[in-house]
């Protein structure tokens, strides 16, 4: 029977093992990208078993198990192993992380489990074109507020690369002190898991491109492909000294990306109004759905 002991503490060098299951099942929501299971680490314990053509995965937070759905290829035994562990093991409080495909697949095995939705942590996927080019009355407000910005101030873009890495660690640095990470758990959680991904920027294959004025970087935006269509923005920062500087950096990303990607993942609002708020305003394409299953519902099982 499977165990928790059968899982792996995931590390930085485990990523082509990622990479080899998700070139023919590519994730669909960014909790399941490897950048971000990966720079979160500090908060979230996660761990995994290679089954070669899928994974399973295991985080815990303050001594509350969470397993997820068989990521990669549909394997039902896989499925049942971990229903099993769940029903088997008080520590594990759910099943998350079940996209809609998932849910689909696995109510064709299991008819009478009950999903709920995880609305807090539903991603926003934007068409990359319409963040381009912000054409239409939907963002009127917007574009006035960068037509602005690109009337006073001037700028450049530039990508991120090993030229100017240094410059961008300094400006994330800025950022933080403006923002007092310290004194805030949540913002210093981002600002662990912000500087991991910038540490092994190279290593994590991410990309990016920086915002300069008056000869220092004052925004930057860290996206990656997460599958064929999409990319994901992982990171935005941007300096509060200048007004319409984040709808700068958001529009600049979305021209870099548009070239190769139809869509932008731009992460779920955590629950939080003034981030739901402020990617609603940009009109999002769709929704990218996310489900759980309580132990409650699997013990019926």
């Amino acid at each position: 029977m499977l165990s928790l002991d059968d899982f792996e503490p995931l590390k930085l060098e485990h990523k082509e093992i990622f990479e080899r299951i998700y070139a023919n099942n590519p994730p669909r929501h960014s909790e399941t990208v490897f950048t971000t299971l990966v720079s979160w680490l500090h908060y979230v314990d996660v761990k995994f078993i290679d089954r070669d053509d899928h994974l399973l995965i295991s985080t815990e937070f303050e001594d509350e198990v969470r397993l997820r759905p068989p990521i990669g290829r549909p394997n039902a035994d896989s499925l049942n192993d971990i229903i099993e562990l769940a029903k088997a093991n008080g520590r594990i409080r759910s099943i998350v992380g079940i996209e809609e495909p998932t849910k689909e697949w696995i109510s064709g095995i299991h008819p009478d489990l009950k999903f709920q939705p995880n609305r807090d942590y539903y991603d926003y996927v934007y068409l990359a074109s319409d963040l381009a080019e912000l054409a239409g009355k939907n963002y009127l407000k917007i574009r006035n507020r960068l037509n602005r910005y690109n009337r006073k101030y001037e700028h450049t873009v530039e990508p991120i690369a090993a030229s100017n890495f240094d410059e961008v660690m300094t400006f994330i640095r800025k950022w933080c002190l403006w923002r007092d990470c310290a004194s805030n758990q949540m913002l210093e959680n981002e600002r662990i898991a912000v500087m991991y991904s910038m540490d092994n920027f190279f290593e994590l294959c991410l990309s990016g491109i920086a915002i300069r004025m008056n000869h220092e970087i004052e925004a930057i935006s860290v996206y990656e492909e997460m599958n064929p269509e999409t990319a994901v923005i992982h990171i935005e920062k941007a300096m509060p000294d200048f007004d319409g500087i984040y709808q700068a950096i958001n529009n600049e990303a979305a021209k870099t990306i548009s070239s190769d990607y139809r869509y932008i993942n731009r992460e779920s609002d955590l629950g939080i109004r003034g981030l739901r708020e402020a990617k609603k305003r940009y009109h999002p394409h769709h929704m990218e759905k996310i489900y759980f299953v309580k132990r409650e519902n699997l013990l019926k099982v």
